[in-house]
C-alpha cells in the first residue's frame, strides 16, 4: 500500500495514462510504429510496450504491493503468482488497430480490481485528449481542457442507442442488436465505448467475441461510477482475476438494462 504522502490512487494512475499518453503519441506522429504480430495473431507496436513500460515503473514505485497484470507482460509469460485481493489491471494500448488506422481511437487502460470489482480506472485517450475517470465518488471527465462530470441517461427516449466495435463486430452481436429496439448505431474503438455510455452518447454495448480483461476493466469502472453496470449474458456482474484473463460475452449500458440473453 502506498504511504500516507503517496498521492490518491486516481491521481495516480490519471498522471501515468497521461505520460504514457505522451509517449504513444510521439510514435504515433512517427513514419513507423515499429508493428508485429504476436502469437495470438494480434498486433503490437512500440507504443505498447513503451507505455506498458512507464506505468509498470510509476505503479511498482506508488504502490509496490500491489500486483500488476499488463497486457504485453501476460503475453510474455509474466504473470503476477498470486493476485490476492487486489491488482492492477493494464492495457498501455488498448485499441492497436486504432492506432495502425490512425483514426486516433485508442486508449490507456489502468484499473484497480478489488476483490473481482474494478473499483477504480482510468481511460485516456491521446490522440482526441480526453480523460474519464472513476471510482468511489468520482465520475468525471477532462476534455479541450475542462472538466465535467459524467452520468449516464436514465430513461433512454425513442429507443437505445448501440455501440459497436470498429474492428470486432461480429455476426453474434447483430443478431442480439436486431431484437432489442436499438434505434442508431456508433461505431467506436476501444474503451471509449464505455465511456460513451458513461456520459450519456450511448445507451448499451454488447460484446459476445473474445476480449481480455485488460480491454474491459477500466472502462467498466468508469461506466460503473458514471451509474451504468456491465452484466455478462447470464445476468452476472463482470468480474476480474478469472484464469486466463479472458471475458465471457457481456452487456455495458446505462441506467437501463436491456435483454441480456443472446439470440
Amino acid at each position: 500500500m502506498p504511504d500516507a504522502s503517496a498521492p490518491p490512487l486516481a491521481d495516480l494512475i490519471r498522471t501515468l495514462a497521461e505520460k504514457a499518453g505522451e509517449a504513444i503519441m510521439e510514435i504515433y506522429a512517427a513514419d513507423d510504429p515499429g508493428a508485429r504480430e504476436k502469437a495470438d495473431r494480434t498486433p503490437v507496436t512500440q507504443a505498447d510496450l513503451l507505455a506498458e513500460e512507464l506505468i509498470l515503473a510509476g505503479l511498482a514505485d506508488a504502490t509496490p504491493d500491489i500486483p500488476v497484470v499488463a497486457e504485453e507482460s501476460v503475453a510474455a509469460g509474466r504473470i503476477p503468482d498470486d493476485l490476492g485481493e487486489r491488482f492492477w489491471l493494464v492495457d498501455p494500448l488498448d485499441g492497436t488497430k486504432e492506432f495502425l488506422s490512425r483514426n486516433g481511437e485508442f486508449t490507456v487502460n489502468i484499473a484497480l480490481v478489488e476483490r473481482g470489482v474494478p473499483t477504480l480506472g482510468v481511460v485516456h485517450a491521446p490522440a482526441i485528449s480526453e480523460t474519464y475517470v472513476g471510482g468511489p465518488g468520482l465520475a468525471e471527465v477532462t476534455a479541450a481542457g475542462a472538466v465535467r462530470p459524467l452520468g449516464v441517461v436514465s430513461e433512454p427516449a425513442g429507443g437505445s442507442r448501440a455501440l459497436v466495435s470498429r474492428s470486432h463486430l461480429d455476426p453474434e452481436t447483430e443478431r442480439w442488436l436486431a431484437g432489442v429496439g436499438v434505434t442508431s448505431f456508433v461505431a467506436a474503438g476501444s474503451s471509449l465505448k464505455f465511456c460513451r455510455i458513461a456520459e450519456g452518447a450511448a445507451d448499451l454495448y454488447p460484446r459476445f467475441g473474445r476480449t481480455m480483461e485488460w480491454d474491459t476493466a477500466a472502462g467498466q469502472a468508469v461506466l460503473q461510477a458514471a451509474g451504468g453496470a456491465v452484466r455478462t449474458v447470464s445476468g452476472a456482474p463482470l468480474r476480474y482475476g478469472k484464469p486466463g484473463f479472458t471475458n465471457p460475452p457481456f452487456v455495458a449500458y446505462g441506467a437501463s438494462p436491456p435483454p441480456l440473453t443472446a439470440t
